[in-house]
């Protein structure tokens, strides 16, 4: 086990070194003069461009640019936002809570509706039932999921006006970010209204969680079902059935774990999928995390901005993928065996 981990912190710290020297090379690839692209000033021979040069280190070629890229990486200094005047981490740092909420609040709801939908799709294979779930999780799958957030829109606010239509709460309350989570910091903040921002934040929440959950609840189930098909077919479920046990027992005692922990990895891939589509639907529903300030950054050519977004969504996609893996390997004993055949 500690051979693996060090091999997966290997894996990690060059996929990190890879990812700052992808992004570091964008000031690059970008059209106009590097020191241009990053702070704004295109007057090449004022004194404010000499200065930004020399403080980024690009007169002494790319290589000594880079290290000192990296000392700023670590430092936090990752420059300032064309677009919010504001220091780059900092903007990170205040948009990204929100997109964690919202996918986490996506994953579970998608866990909690198609792991059972997809077991019992599994228990039901060939019949009505099966074809049923299949049948809906293809039509789920099928959305595009910018489509299926403004339908949405359309039906639950401007047609029936059950849900707000945008935003992450409404300009009458004032909650202190604290956490950057809107929820928790509702419930830790000492507002006179307590009861109704809880609510008012919920109903924001419903229509951006719905959206997102539902393609990757369509994918779930039938991973789900395929792997509780081909568990159930294994000689000691029949083992089981031969002791008398009933279907659900079986299920419960035997079937269930062998069936959910293959799916594990793929359920950390689908996060990767439901990370990419909560960015665009917090653009269509005005979400303040950070896939709607790397878009508002990309449409002002805000160049730290987006190396520096860029760089945090990928190096959290990997870290993720990464620490499911080394889960698995933990708790799943048949990974062991698959070891050397993983990247």
């Amino acid at each position: 086990m500690l051979y693996y981990l060090l091999r997966r912190i290997n894996l990690l710290l060059v996929t990190l070194l890879i990812l700052t020297l992808a992004s570091y090379a964008l000031v690059f690839l970008f059209p106009g003069d590097p020191i241009t692209n990053l702070t704004g000033i295109s007057d090449t021979h004022s004194a404010a461009y000499q200065r930004q040069s020399f403080a980024y280190n690009l007169t002494q070629g790319w290589w000594q640019g880079y290290i000192t890229y990296m000392q700023d990486l670590l430092s936090g200094q990752w420059g300032l936002s064309m677009s919010t005047g504001k220091s780059v981490f900092a903007d990170i740092g205040a948009h990204l809570p929100a997109s964690i909420e919202l996918a986490m609040y996506a994953m579970l709801v998608s866990v909690f509706v198609s792991l059972p939908l997809g077991i019992i799709a599994g228990l039901r294979h060939g019949r009505h039932t099966d074809s049923m779930v299949l049948g809906a999780s293809l039509v789920g799958y099928s959305m595009p999921v910018f489509w299926l957030a403004l339908i949405m829109i359309l039906v639950f606010s401007l047609q029936l006006g059950l849900l707000p239509i945008s935003g992450r709460i409404s300009l009458l309350y004032d909650v202190p970010a604290e956490t950057g989570f809107i929820l928790l910091d509702i419930l830790t903040s000492d507002l006179p209204n307590q009861d109704a921002a809880f609510n008012d934040a919920l109903r924001h929440l419903i229509l951006p969680t719905l959206s997102v959950s539902i393609v990757t609840s369509a994918m779930i189930i039938r991973l789900t079902r395929r792997s509780v098909v081909d568990v159930m077919r294994r000689d000691y479920i029949k083992a089981a059935y031969a002791k008398g046990l009933t279907q659900w027992q079986v299920l419960w005692r035997h079937g269930l774990k062998n069936a959910l922990m293959p799916i594990m990895p793929q359920l950390a891939m689908q996060f990767t999928v439901l990370l990419t589509n909560a960015m665009i639907v917090e653009v269509i529903f005005s979400w303040p995390g950070i896939g709607e300030w790397l878009v508002q950054a990309i449409y002002m050519r805000d160049y730290p901005a987006i190396r520096g977004g860029m760089l945090v969504v990928s190096a959290l996609v990997i870290m993720f993928t990464i620490a499911i893996d080394v889960f698995m390997r933990a708790f799943y004993p048949l990974s062991k065996r698959q070891i050397h055949a993983q990247v």
